[in-house]
């Protein structure tokens, strides 16, 4: 008993909601151009939220009648749809009620009408009316290529001055100077040397006594300035013994300052000599340079030429063409970088 009220009061619920809801159609505008769009509004009144709704299939690109075709459908609302229609040819055309079912009951819409009117033509004006054109390029701006252009030459000036400035590289030749390692001789063998050579010589016996000083003494001379680093050769003999006094033992000194003595009266007062003073004095020379000589000295010497001035700039000038030319070759490459990244930007 209880299920049979339930069920009769649900029937009666459901007649009574069928009863109330209605579908009604509404067309924005009634009258539009060829090509423009019109839109059919479909609304269900009076019916209850959960109510089941099966709206018409009406799917895109699909003809509603012909002449008026559907463009798409939306769902603005639960209870409306929403359709887009549009024509391309010029009519009056009357469209069919829209079927929708609510909870199963099919409900139509009113009827409703769409007017598509077409573009009037004065045929009498034919020569004013042409025939469909090709696909057309964008119009050339030339303030949108003026900046690639202008850039482009500049490049090509910059390539042109780069290459002049190369040429001047290439024919201005390189100053090309070499270091030299030559072999020294120290200065005890330097003394020693020309000591042997004075032996080689016989100037020991020679008669001309004035040359044999003159030559040993200008050996010794020549091995103290070297040695001790102060100009022996300008000196007088008594200057370079007391020059030489702190820097040697007093029996070396004392021979060396007889030495001297000797020299200077064989040069001066004309002093004749005998072979084995000339001796003695050759082997106090001898006695001095061994024992006042420095060992394990460099015997290499490094030698750089020295440049002229014409040499110096024309080094200097090379230097600045090089950094030039790398700059505008830098530039060159920065400036073609950014021609075509703009070019590329203009033809997209």
């Amino acid at each position: 008993m209880k299920r049979t009220v339930i069920l009769i009061t649900f029937v009666v619920s459901t007649l009574l909601a069928m009863a109330q809801a209605s579908v009604k159609a509404t067309i924005t505008p009634i009258e539009m151009m060829i090509g423009e769009q019109a839109q059919v509004l479909l609304t269900i009144d009076g019916a209850a939220d959960d109510a089941k709704i099966e709206w018409p299939k009406l799917e895109p690109r699909k003809m509603l009648v012909p002449g008026v075709e559907i463009i798409s459908t939306q769902r603005p609302a639960a209870n409306s749809l929403l359709v887009t229609l549009t024509s391309f040819d010029g009519n009056l055309y009357p469209l069919p009620p829209f079927k929708v079912k609510v909870n199963g009951k099919e409900l139509q819409t009113n009827e409703l009408a769409l007017k598509v009117v077409e573009v009037e033509v004065d045929t009498t004006q034919m020569n004013k009316f042409f025939g469909p054109k090709d696909v057309q390029d964008n119009p050339f701006l030339w303030s949108e290529w003026s900046s690639a252009f202008w850039l482009s030459v500049l490049m090509l000036l910059l390539i042109a001055a780069g290459y002049w400035l190369y040429l001047r590289l290439r024919d201005n030749k390189p100053v090309i100077a070499h270091i030299k390692i030559v072999r020294r001789l120290l200065p005890h063998q330097k003394a020693m040397k020309e000591i042997e050579q004075i032996k080689a010589d016989k100037m020991v016996s020679s008669e001309n006594q004035k040359e044999y000083y003159t030559k040993l003494t200008d050996t010794l001379r020549k091995y103290i300035e070297e040695r001790y680093g102060f100009s022996a050769m300008e000196m007088t003999s008594t200057e370079i013994i007391e020059r030489l006094t702190s820097a040697g033992d007093q029996q070396s000194l004392d021979e060396l300052r007889q030495l001297f003595t000797t020299a200077d009266l064989v040069k001066f007062a004309k002093y004749s000599t005998m072979i084995n003073e000339n001796d003695a004095n050759l082997v106090s020379a001898i006695d001095f340079i061994n024992q006042t000589k420095l060992e394990n000295q460099p015997v290499e010497e490094v030698q750089k030429p020295q440049l002229s001035a014409a040499d110096q700039r024309t080094q200097k000038e090379r230097r600045v063409l090089k950094t030039v030319i790398w700059c505008v070759v830098a530039a060159t490459v920065a400036l073609f970088c950014y021609i075509v990244y703009t070019v590329s930007q203009l033809l997209m």
